[in-house]
Formats: structure tokens, sequence, C-alpha cells
């Protein structure tokens, strides 16, 4: 039994508004609902659910193009409903937030294809429509038929994404947080005064990829930017994350490799003016429990029945750059430089070594994704919870859905009391805004980069 530490770990359910998201396959099982994604009426009783289990929100992806990287076409994808089709996750968002008062959430969206303007406004209605519960998962996109869907040829190279989104956040800042001074808006009836003209000002860049002459169309909302999330963990990833990013995710597959990540991000924090506390490191992991050990090797070995291997491998290729499909089982895989997700290419080479397989590869995605699950009582899942938590210095855990909803409900009704009991996981939520409820501060601390758009007075 582990021992009750101070730290409290927080869950955040990890999802996508498509029928097969990272457990590929897994919408074959019969229990699965996942192929309701198109109801509003799921997606309003799964925050519902969350809620009363106490989690902390729900963390939706998304993608703007299609895995055909594997084969070299998008049939495999199509076939096996790999991330494909997929429908817009912003969407969701109100109707979830109409039916809970402290559920968060968090949306993937890609700064690469969005004109700044229009998408702060976009997250300044949602933080409105939220009371404050909205978070932005900066991504820069790894997928050239994303690229090709907005009439370009690719995407750019890894590193000049980050630096292209460098400057897109400059511009963000200055219309979240420097185009309205708080006391803008005075709203008197008597004058017919909504706004003070004085108070409201353009936002002028005139950058490498970026032109705005413009205010921000939206009046002050509870958080004004959104809460920050960022998920690379290459080392321009990292250097993003350090000075953007409030909450950052990681996967692993060894403690002390996530463990030299968090420390590495916490050092370019600290470079950067920022305090290590300033940043929330969550960890993508996949969980299959059961009240004993037995129940949930069980429910292991039926949901095991369903997952895909190539539905797997078409995910894995698209996030690692590489076709598959041209490989053996036990040929020796090139990597070379990727224009994907580099983190992710470093992290299987750090898992299976430098000349890794196929063969390799699929050993490790017995779920049909490339993160190994936890399987145990709840009791045992606990544990390794505390192990991570405590091995790795990481705040909470992303758990992506393997057979919906029950995945959910056993975390909620198996593990969270027994991490309760620990002293290890809230039993009431606080009051206030998402950024109040991770940092008891409703705006961005002075010491971020963002501040620095502020208008003065």
């Amino acid at each position: 039994m582990v021992q009750k530490i101070a730290r409290e770990i927080r869950f955040n359910a990890f999802d996508m508004n498509c029928v097969g998201h990272i457990q590929q396959g897994l919408w074959t099982h019969p229990r699965d609902q996942s192929h309701r994604y198109k109801e509003l009426g799921y997606w309003m009783d799964y925050a519902r659910r969350l809620e009363a289990g106490l989690f902390d929100g729900i963390f939706l992806a998304d993608v703007v193009g299609v895995n055909d990287v594997y084969g070299g076409n998008a049939d495999a994808a199509l076939k096996g409903a790999v991330q494909v089709p997929v429908n817009d996750p912003m969407l969701l968002v109100p109707a979830m937030a109409a039916v809970t008062k402290h559920l968060s959430f968090g949306i993937t969206a890609n700064l690469t294809y969005e004109p700044p303007s229009l998408f702060a406004r976009r997250m300044s209605t949602l933080d409105h429509l939220t009371g404050g519960r909205i978070g932005w998962n900066i991504v820069t996109g790894y997928l050239d038929s994303a690229a090709k869907a907005i009439g370009l040829s690719q995407q750019a190279a890894h590193d000049d994404r980050y630096d292209l989104a460098d400057e897109y956040m400059q511009v963000i800042y200055g219309l979240l947080e420097g185009s309205w001074r708080d006391d803008a808006v005075i709203f008197d009836r008597a004058n017919h005064a909504y706004a003070d003209p004085a108070k409201v000002r353009k936002i002028r860049h005139d950058g490498k990829q970026y032109s705005l002459d413009a205010m921000h169309l939206c009046e002050p909302s509870p958080q004004r930017t959104p809460m920050l999330y960022q998920a690379g963990s290459s080392t321009r990833g990292r250097e993003f994350a350090a000075t953007h990013a409030e909450c950052v995710f990681v996967n692993g597959q060894k403690i002390e490799g996530v463990r030299a990540i968090v420390e590495d991000i916490n050092a370019r924090a600290l470079a950067a003016g920022r305090f290590p506390d300033d940043i929330k490191i969550f960890m993508g992991a996949t969980i299959v429990t059961g009240r004993t050990e037995k129940e949930a090797q069980e429910k292991f070995e039926d949901y095991r029945q369903y997952a895909s291997s190539e539905g797997a491998l078409v995910h894995a290729a698209a996030s690692l750059g590489i076709d598959f499909s041209k490989y053996d089982l036990d040929e020796p895989i090139q990597t070379g430089k990727s224009a994907a997700i580099v983190s992710n290419v470093e992290a299987m080479t750090r898992s299976a070594g430098p000349q890794w397989t196929l063969r390799k590869l699929l050993e490790q995605m017995p779920l049909g994704s490339r993160q190994p699950p936890m399987v145990g009582s709840a009791e045992q899942i606990a544990d390794t919870l505390a192990e991570w938590a405590t091995g790795a210095d990481i705040d909470g855990f992303n758990l992506s859905r393997t057979v919906v909803p029950e995945c959910f409900d056993d975390i909620i009704d198996l593990v969270i009391p027994i991490l309760q009991e620990r002293g290890m996981y809230k039993t009431s939520y606080r009051d206030g805004t998402l950024r109040e409820k991770l940092f008891d501060a409703p705006r961005l601390p002075g010491r971020h980069v963002g501040a620095r758009a502020r208008m003065a007075g």
C-alpha cells in the first residue's frame, strides 16, 4: 500500500469528436458507444457523468487532415475509422457547459491554419459561455493532408512550425490581453454608452507571418486568455512549452524518462522568468481496471479481441511520419528526420531501442495504440498512479477512452474512491474559473510572456 502523499492527482478524460480516437478498433466492441459521437445528447450525458465523478475536465483532441501516410492513402483510415470522420470539437462545448458547473473543456486547435483574430474571438466566446472553463491545446499540426486541404503543397518543417507559433501567440496575447482594458465596459444605459472608446485599442502587428491592425471583437472574458495547454516534448516543443504553456501533456514509457522531460521543462521555464509551479504536467494513460486483478485481466482480454493492429499502425504511421506498410515484421525501421511529431519518434526510440521493428511496435499496442495500458485492480491502479505522480513529478493524467462509457465509470466508481481515501484526490470541486482551480488566479500571472501585452493603466 502506498502511503498518503500531499500531491493531488487530477484527471482529464481524453477523447475526440470521432469514432476511433487512440485505442483503434475498440469502437467495434458491442458495449462501446463512441459511434454516437454525432448526437449532442451523447456529449451532454458524457459531461454530466464526468462532473458527477469529479473529473477535472474533458480534453478533446482534433486533427484537420486525414491519416494517409500508411500505404500512401486514406483507405485504411476510412475503413477502420482512424480519426475519420471527425467533427469540430468546439461546437460541443456550449452544450456540455450548459449541463455542468465545474467541468473544464480543453480544445485542440491548430494555429497553423487559423487566422488569429477569428480564433481569438471564438476562444473569448467560449470563455464567456463556459464562465471561464475553457482551455486551448496549442498545436501546429503534423499532417501534410491538413496543409493540402487549405491549398499548400505540404506542411512546414517541424521547427519552422514552432517559429510560426511563437509569432502567432504574440498576436493572440495582444488581442486577448491588450485590446480592452478590464474597465472598458461601463454599461451606462442612461447615457447610451456600453463601452468607453478610450479604453479599447487596436492591436498592430507586422511580422514575418502575420499582419494585423484591428481591435479584438470581444469584451474581456473571465480568463481573457484561455488556459494554455501544449503537448510537444521535442527539444523545440519543450522550449515553446516553457515560454507559453500552463499545462503540458507528456507520454511516457519509463518513469525516469518522463521525469527527465519534466525537469528539462522546469529548467527552461526558470530561464524564461517563470516558476516550475506555473506549469502542470499531465501524462497520457490508459486504464483497464476492476474490483480484483482477475476481473481487470479478464476485461483486458475481452477488449483486446476488438483492437485493430492495422488501425494502430495507420495512426502511428501518421504521427511518426513513417509508412509502416513498406516494412516486414522484423525489418529494422528507418526513422530519419521526421516532419511529424518528433517527440513521438524520440519516445519510441527510447522504448524499443534504435533498431526497432514492426514486431516490437505491435507488441506495445495490445489495445490498438502506442500507449500500453495500465491493467490491474483498483488498488493496483491507485498504486501505479501514485508511483508515476511522485516518481515522474507529474500533476495528473489524460485518460484515453477504451470502451465508453464503462471505462470512465470504472475509474469513477473504483479508482477515485481509493485515491480519495489516500488523500490524493479531491472530494469536491473548488469554485472559480479553470485557471483559478489550477493556479488560484483568474488571469495569466505577470511573469508570463502573455502578460506583457496588457494595456497599461
